[in-house]
Order: C-alpha cells, then structure tokens, then sequence
C-alpha cells in the first residue's frame, strides 16, 4: 500500500520535499494557506547545495531565464555615487559559475510547477490539529475536513503551524536577531540601474534595490530594532506606518522609496529571526527549511539550505525502507551540522550587513573596496561558499 505523505506549505521548501517523496513512490497531498502560488519577494543569490538539488529535479534551465544577470553590486552616498561594492564576477568564481541572482518567487514558482501536477495540491486551507493515529497522524484542516496520513512535513516556514501543534510555542526556539525585515516592488521608479544591485545605508537601516524587467524594481528594507514585537503582525497599512517611522528623514532616495512603498500592493514584512530546536522530528512528523533551520536572511543561502533539507529527508526515507524512525534520523544526523554552520555564520555577519553607527558603516565599505583591488574577495567571502557536505545519491 502506498503511504501518504501530507506537506504543510507551498513553498520553496515544501515542494521541493513533496517533488522528492513522489519520486520515490508516496502519495502526496500539499496544503498551502494562501490561495495560490505566491509571486513577489526579495532577490536571492542562489547557488550551493540547492542548485545541486535544482540540477537533480531538472529546473536550472528555467531558473537560467530568471536569472537578473547581476553584474555589479553597488554600495552607494547619499548622492547616489559609488563608494564600494563588489563584481559580481568574483562571486561567479567562488561558485565556480553556478549561482544565479533571483526572485525569491521565481525559484518557488519553478519548484511548483515541477511538482504541481504530480501531487495533491490544496490552495487556501491549513493545518489545524494534528493527532497520533493507531497507523499514523489524523490531520484537521481549517477547512473542516479531517483525513489521515502517515506522515507528516512541515514546510511552513518561520511561523510554523506544524512546528507549534507538535514541538511548541514559537518562542521555544525563535532567536531574534534584533533586526526588521521588509520587501516589497514598486512599478515605475523613477530610477534604475539594470544588473545592478544598488544599497544605501545610514546606521542601523539599509536600503537595497534591484531594477527588474517591465519596468519594476524591487527593495529590500533591513533596519535595527531590539523589540521582536514591534512589527504589526497583519495590518498592511500599520506595517507601512511603522517602516514611514523607521526611515523618515533618511537620504539617497528614501523619500522616493517611501512614495512607492505607500502605494505597493505586495508587502512583506517579518522579523529577522533564526530557529534553534533540539530535534527537528517527532514520530511520524519531520520539518524541513525554515520551520526548523530557520538561519536568517542574513545566512544568504537559506532557499538553498531548504532545498538540501527537503532533498535528503525524502532521500533518507525511501534509503530506510519504510522505517520513518531510521530515516529522519538519518536526515538530521547528516544536515544538522551544515545548517548550524550556517547559523553561526549569519550571526557573525549580522554587524557588517546592517551595521549599526557610523564607523561601522565606513569600515564595511574600506574593508570591501581593499579587498576587491587585493583580488581578497576569495579571503572575506570564501566561507560562505563552502558547503561542508555533500549531498549522498539516493538510488
């Protein structure tokens, strides 16, 4: 008999998990809160471990016609000129050319649509209960209907619902950062710089932009705040409020940056955060990407972590032979050690991506500038680019 896999969340991870476990023979059923594919979001820089996985599923080359074809990264005075930045160039080497600048979107969209017609999908409903059943685990949904599974993955991101009904409350294992997050793309700015990735920064808030086709472009809002809380949770127009307050005042094109932001339709406002648990599963229940290894925006590779979760918990399964027990042990026991890495890494960087006073600010920009004319990129950059494992082949 078939087993049947639920996969809460439609996301970069969840569909990269559900592509997987259908591959390897279960009966998969995705449901998503949101009533359809999400488009929008921030720029990635994607390459890693998850462009291995993306290899593996098929998806480079449409990901390939996505690709922003990012040339120059720009830090930038409040004039607009250039003060430091970074060829693109060097980074293609570290990744030794497999890396590509996208939406966020872009990469989810290509995971569904690899997966959307091999699986269940379920828009515009979630999980609600989650109970131990005699063979397995009775899901409720919002919706009312009740079915039974045997097991269960939670790919629902940094507010996980499946993490809350089976491990605890959020703030068992959230780690705030002390940083806000927002996203967001304007049609028609004014200004636009294509394959550049422009940022401006004052102390404690940075601004960066992206110019995309059709005339849109794309910012990315990170700023300082010590209160987790202070972020209104689904009000659109108090998040707009409370991003107007943290960057009044502020120079380069704020004001006309503000202007765009009051009239966006697709804001995206969370707290910088990363997820620490002691297990990332429960009997028949395993979470992948950001419900459970959460490393934070600052990370720079989170789709691609989830990506490689999502890879190796279905690998690991069909390797046990049916024991869910063996297999998402042995899918911890392998990616554990890489996200924690990752982890660690993006707390350290925290300071130079957002740094928090002036001079903080005027030594990230030297240090950039003297080791892009050394040829040091390899030496300030480097880490981030080595993946500590590899990823095991699945028969």
């Amino acid at each position: 008999m078939t087993e049947r896999v639920l996969v809460s969340g439609a996301g970069i991870a969840g569909c990269c998990a559900a592509w997987w476990l259908q591959r390897y023979g279960y009966d998969v059923t995705v449901v998503e809160q949101a009533p359809h594919p999400r488009d929008g979001g921030y720029v990635i820089d994607f390459w890693g471990l998850g462009y291995d996985v993306a290899e593996k599923m098929g998806v480079v080359e449409q990901l390939r016609r996505r690709d922003l074809d990012v040339v120059d990264f720009q830090i930038v005075d409040d004039r607009g000129r250039k003060v430091s930045g970074i060829d693109q160039s060097a980074f293609r080497g570290l990744a030794g050319g497999r890396i590509m600048s996208l939406q966020r979107s872009a990469l989810a969209l290509a995971l569904y649509d690899a997966v959307k017609d091999r699986v269940t999908m379920r828009f515009g409903d979630s999980v609600n209960q989650l109970r131990n059943a005699p063979q397995g685990v009775e899901a409720q949904f919002q919706s009312g209907t009740t079915e039974a599974f045997d097991l269960v993955i939670g790919a629902d991101g940094l507010h996980s619902t499946v993490r809350r009904l089976v491990f605890g409350q959020e703030s068992r294992f959230e780690n705030f950062l002390g940083y806000q997050v927002a996203a967001f793309s304007a049609v028609g700015y004014p200004h636009r710089n294509p394959h550049v990735y422009v940022t401006y920064g004052e102390p404690g808030r940075q601004i960066w932009r992206i110019t995309l086709g059709n005339d849109l472009a794309v910012f990315l809002l990170v700023f300082a705040d010590s209160d987790a809380a202070a972020r209104p949770a689904h009000d659109v127009a108090a998040q707009k409020d409370f991003l107007r307050k943290h960057y009044a005042g502020g120079g380069w094109e704020t004001g006309e940056m503000l202007a765009a932001l009051a009239v966006t339709t697709d804001l995206y406002v969370d707290r910088v955060s990363q997820i620490h648990m002691p297990h990332w599963t429960s009997g028949r229940v395993a979470l992948v990407g950001d419900a459970c290894a959460c490393p934070s925006l600052l990370a720079g590779e989170g789709s691609a972590m989830a990506m490689a979760e999502a890879y190796t918990v279905a690998g690991e399964l069909h390797a046990a032979g049916g024991d869910y027990g063996r297999g998402f042990q042995a899918y911890e026991d392998r990616i554990r050690p890489y996200v924690e890495r990752k982890q660690k890494g993006a707390r350290s960087f925290a300071s130079s991506f957002v740094p928090r006073t002036a001079l903080g600010l005027w030594v990230r920009n030297v240090t950039i500038n003297a080791m892009g004319q050394l040829g040091l990129t390899r030496l300030l950059f480097g880490a981030q680019f080595a993946d500590p494992i590899t990823l095991k082949t699945y028969q």
